[in-house]
């Protein structure tokens, strides 16, 4: 695999981006300024609670940032739609490093 990606999303207004290394070393850095406390029926603590949760099951650092936005509800969904691409990007294959693109050999 890639074993990195990244990403920068657009939707409307709002831009995010979004990093990982699937790495085994969980840690999130989520920072999506909302203006407001829910979006639609859902806390806008639990979209960012979602993030961390994904990244310390998963074991993948993860740095997810919404740079620009006015409408809470496009910065969440550019930032969940720059984790995908990102993550789509870090489990390509890539033959470049072998097997494993770790110095340890290993990624867990």
């Amino acid at each position: 695999i890639t074993r990195f990606g990244s990403a920068l999303v657009p939707l409307d207004e709002a831009l995010s981006r979004a990093v990982i290394d699937i790495s085994g070393r969980p840690s999130a850095h989520v920072s999506l300024g909302f203006k407001r406390p829910m979006v639609g029926t859902m806390s806008t603590e639990m979209l960012e609670h979602a993030l961390e949760s994904f990244a310390t099951n998963a074991g993948v650092t993860l740095h997810v940032e919404c740079l620009s936005g006015k409408n809470d509800h496009h910065r969440a969904e550019s930032a969940f739609k720059a984790l995908a691409r990102a993550l789509r990007m870090a489990v390509a294959k890539d033959g470049q490093f072998g097997d494993v693109p770790s110095t340890k050999g290993v990624l867990m």
